[in-house]
């Protein structure tokens, strides 16, 4: 523990802006398959860190927050923003070992006094149906993704608990939050404005009058994939029509004059 406390005491003594050490792999997440033959996506370092400043951009946390982290970390959602996120920016963290006990998760919430909370739509329906209107008296933030927000889920949340839900999107391959509403831009129905230095386009899809098959590039794209037929390979990102760099997200989305993203297919699949 000394040894430890003495490097994170003298870090900025050793390290060199010159390092290329955030290009190198951070970790690897594999992918569900549900897109096909399960993957393993490679974040880097820069990567990581680069979604947490887009994040910290968007949305204001202090180490005075307290997070309630129940996803688990083998997912990027679990691993790079409940736990890593909290971890590198001080603030404290219970970590609860399983999102599926409905009646457990709002009382422990009440006991840490949790400000922070990330979680899919199926898992927030179902605290908001166990939970005591109180439990959830010291939340700021609750942040959706992985799955899309229905409105029942939106509006029980209101009316209970007084509690805007804030939609995001994104996948394992954008670090992973790509956008996100925040409580100053909002607009529902919508998974928010995409994150600072991120581009895209919208690739025209045959029958499709309104939007397109997002493509996305920015500095919290991965690395690269390691797939079941390169095996050691490392892949990097590329879009048959956009070329290096560039992630095709296999979604169909619409962005609308204000900037918000609004999902119209393929989006179950995504962040898992």
């Amino acid at each position: 523990m000394l040894s430890a406390a003495l490097q994170a005491k003298t870090a900025r003594l050793w390290y060199r802006s010159d390092d290329k050490q955030g290009d190198e792999a951070a970790v690897v997440l594999f992918t569900s398959g549900s897109e096909g033959t399960p993957k393993g996506v490679v974040l880097s370092h820069a990567n990581v860190l680069a979604n947490h400043q887009q994040i910290k951009a968007r949305i204001a946390f202090t180490p005075q927050d307290v997070v309630m982290n129940f996803l688990p970390m083998f997912h990027s959602f679990g691993f790079t923003v409940a736990t890593m996120l909290p971890v590198m920016h001080g603030m404290k963290t219970f970590f609860y070992p399983s999102p599926l006990h409905y009646a457990i998760i709002p009382e422990i919430a009440y006991q840490v006094g949790a400000t922070i909370m990330f979680g899919t739509n199926t898992f927030l329906s179902a605290y908001a149906r166990k939970a005591n209107a109180y439990d959830f008296y010291k939340l700021r933030y609750v942040v959706a993704g992985a799955e899309k927000l229905q409105e029942n889920t939106r509006q029980t949340w209101l009316d209970k608990f007084g509690i805007r839900i804030l939609e995001g999107y994104g996948a394992t391959e954008t670090g992973p939050v790509a956008s996100v509403n925040t409580p100053i831009d909002y607009k529902a129905g919508s998974v928010g404005r995409l994150l600072p230095h991120m581009l895209y386009h919208l690739e025209p899809v045959p029958g499709i009058a309104q939007g397109g098959k997002l493509h996305l590039a920015g500095p919290n794209i991965m690395k690269g994939y390691y797939l079941a037929d390169k095996p050691g390979q490392l892949v990097p990102p590329c879009s048959e029509r956009y070329g290096e760099g560039w992630y095709d997200t296999g979604d169909i989305v619409d962005v609308d004059e204000d900037g918000f993203l609004h999902i119209k297919g393929c989006y179950l699949v995504k962040f898992w």
